[in-house]
């Protein structure tokens, strides 16, 4: 079965461009000219993956993405003209799991897009089947799902892998480049003050649904640990 993807761009050529080389790749590509139009294919249809430019003619590309986080885990690789870190950080900080900078050459996007499939697959491949407990708290590594007193809680990707990471080794305190070299591609870019910003993000999206206690520790100087709840005591 062909793997499937969004291309959402306002400019025909760059759409066609993008569909011409995943083609060949045999993917199956579907387009979006505008953001609402995007949002309501990715919630109508499956697809592995998504290409997401920045500008837009109705909502931006970060609007989008943000929109997107709160359902789906699909890989989104973004598409900006604008060669500004706090641009991408901002991105980044939304769920974005890559980008790629205006022009490029199609070959790249096309090796990116591969990177990010088999990353994700891998990803799916290697989760832990046992479910992790916490008090209140629970990680499943299969599904990829967290629950506080089985209330869901809507974690970006790299949330979760941060949040499931530390908690899978409760006991080893990750610097922020380890995190980075753990969750993070060689080809995307990196930034250690995404590492703070999703861990900010963890903290109020739990706290929010009734977590009783901060799950994951700053360690000053070095960088995080799992507060797990006998360090509570």
């Amino acid at each position: 079965m062909k793997r499937k993807i969004l291309v959402v761009d306002d400019e025909w050529n760059m759409r066609n461009l993008i569909k011409i080389y995943l083609s060949k790749e045999n993917f199956q590509v579907d387009e979006a000219t505008d953001g609402n139009e995007s949002i309501q294919m990715a919630q109508q249809t499956f697809y592995d993956l998504m290409v997401l430019d920045i500008m837009l003619p109705d909502i931006d590309g970060w609007e989008v993405c943000s929109t997107i986080r709160k359902t789906k885990q699909i890989p989104i690789l973004m598409l900006t003209a604008r060669n500004d870190i706090k641009d991408r950080v901002h991105g980044l900080n939304l769920g974005a799991d890559d980008y790629l900078i205006k022009p490029f050459a199609p070959e790249e996007l096309v090796a990116r897009v591969n990177a990010l499939l088999r990353r994700h697959n891998v990803e799916k491949e290697e989760t832990n089947e046992t479910i992790m407990y916490f008090g209140d708290l629970s990680i499943d590594g299969e599904s990829r799902e967290v629950k506080v007193n089985e209330t869901p809680v809507e974690l970006t990707p790299k949330e979760f892998d941060i949040l499931y990471s530390v908690a899978s080794q409760s006991k080893r305190v990750f610097t922020r480049e380890i995190l980075l070299d753990k969750i993070w591609h060689s080809n995307e870019f990196r930034d250690l003050r995404a590492i703070d910003t999703h861990v900010k993000n963890i903290r109020e999206k739990l706290r929010k649904v009734g977590l009783s206690y901060n799950p994951i520790k700053t360690v000053w100087g070095v960088g995080y640990k799992f507060n797990t709840i006998e360090d509570q005591t």
